[in-house]
């Protein structure tokens, strides 16, 4: 019996993990324990672990981790504190391989943890590029300290054989995101603003916009541009989900709460829609405003254009449905101008994903489940020899 364990630290990371949690469970040759930290037990964010306990997992372990405080210090020692308790869960459970999705800072004091407990990860999304972001040094990091890499493209793919990952443990899976959109059972028009109590016409925005870590500017102006560009389409309703709690992002709340209670009627303030809501508003407003990733990866699947704000995401592989602004509010402005717009949106319609294979969910759980372990021990550097072949 092969024990698996997931680690997960938002709502949005589990979204995209959990189906492949419940297609291990189901296995005869599998036990999953769940590893819950950050957000997920902050009553702020939703308490959301207990959907995770609602979805049927009956090893969930709970892993304390301070608020950041929105400060980068306060972020160091919540990581720290999460360390020690992924430590100790880790030398609990003993399992054969640890799932790690992305580039969170709660991911690398997890994979860390591993490393030194000598429990060999499985990274999801390794090799992807976030120019704006610490992510992207994070995500790089967990990389090495991974025994087996599920990438998005096969772009990806070559860049972490590039950084010495042997080829044979490195395999292109897709996105598990993109394929969650297209096979989850999603909600009607109808049933999604029953839920939300907000309404969704022709021409409405899904906003979700982050701190960018590595960006110089005052992140709270930033945010006001983006504010003062969505007050230039008054007749759009606009659904605007939480930032993450990188530093900055209690700034980034407190803004966006105050702009919205101004504005009723028009503008809506949920802090996470979970997977399901997320993917159904997809298929409900004319356009995703922000910067995020999934307005990168999953959003081009659903044919609707993506209004990418700033350097957060800046190297990342996009679909030309992606229209890519600066920071002030005219850039942003009239990119949304465009998104909205009957070129804007034909467009998007016609572009392919490159973040789409048809069976990214049967290839990851595959290699999770039947990789053998003992091909996953240590590693050599795996030298390109000619970097020309490998262009």
């Amino acid at each position: 019996m092969r024990k698996i364990a997931i680690a997960t630290g938002t709502r949005a990371d589990w979204g995209l993990l959990s189906g492949i949690a419940r297609s291990l469970r189901s296995r005869e040759d599998c036990t999953v324990a769940v590893l819950a930290t950050n957000m997920h037990l902050h009553e702020s964010y939703g308490f959301t672990v207990d959907e995770i306990v609602a979805d049927g997992f009956t090893d969930v372990r709970r892993v304390p981790m301070p608020d950041t405080g929105g400060t980068p210090v306060g972020t160091v020692e919540s990581m720290a504190e999460c360390m020690s308790g992924m430590a100790r869960e880790l030398d609990s459970i003993r399992p054969d391989l640890l799932v790690i999705l992305g580039d969170r800072f709660e991911m690398l004091a997890t994979a860390t943890a591993a490393l030194m407990l000598r429990v060999p990860v499985v990274h999801l999304h390794g090799g992807e590029i976030s120019e704006g972001a610490v992510d992207d040094s994070i995500r790089h990091a967990i990389t090495k300290m991974s025994a087996l890499h599920l990438t998005a493209t096969e772009p990806y793919r070559q860049r972490v054989i590039a950084m010495g990952e042997a080829p044979e443990r490195v395999i292109n899976t897709g996105s598990i995101g993109v394929y969650n959109l297209m096979h989850e059972q999603l909600m009607s028009r109808e049933e999604l603003e029953r839920s939300i109590s907000f309404s969704l016409p022709e021409g409405s925005l899904l906003v979700t916009y982050h701190p960018a870590t590595l960006d110089d500017g005052d992140a709270a102006e930033r945010c006001r541009a983006l504010l003062g560009a969505l007050d230039r389409f008054p007749d759009s309703h606009i659904l605007i989900t939480y930032p993450n709690n990188d530093s900055d992002g209690k700034v980034i709340i407190d803004l966006i709460e105050k702009y919205a209670a101004t504005r009723r009627g028009r503008v809506c303030v949920i802090p996470s829609l979970g997977k399901i809501r997320y993917l159904s508003a997809l298929r409900c407003v004319g356009a995703v405003v922000g910067n995020s990733s999934s307005g990168i990866i999953e959003v081009p699947s659903t044919g609707i254009p993506t209004v990418d704000i700033g350097i957060r995401q800046q190297g990342r592989l996009c679909s030309a449905s992606v229209i890519h602004c600066g920071d002030s509010e005219e850039e942003i402005a009239g990119a949304i101008r465009f998104a909205l717009s009957a070129a804007g949106q034909a467009e998007a319609k016609s572009c392919n994903n490159p973040y789409a294979k048809p069976d990214t969910l049967g290839i990851i759980v595959k290699a999770i489940a039947e990789t053998p372990i003992e091909s996953l021990g240590a590693k050599k550097f795996y030298d390109i020899i000619d970097p020309e072949m490998h262009n």
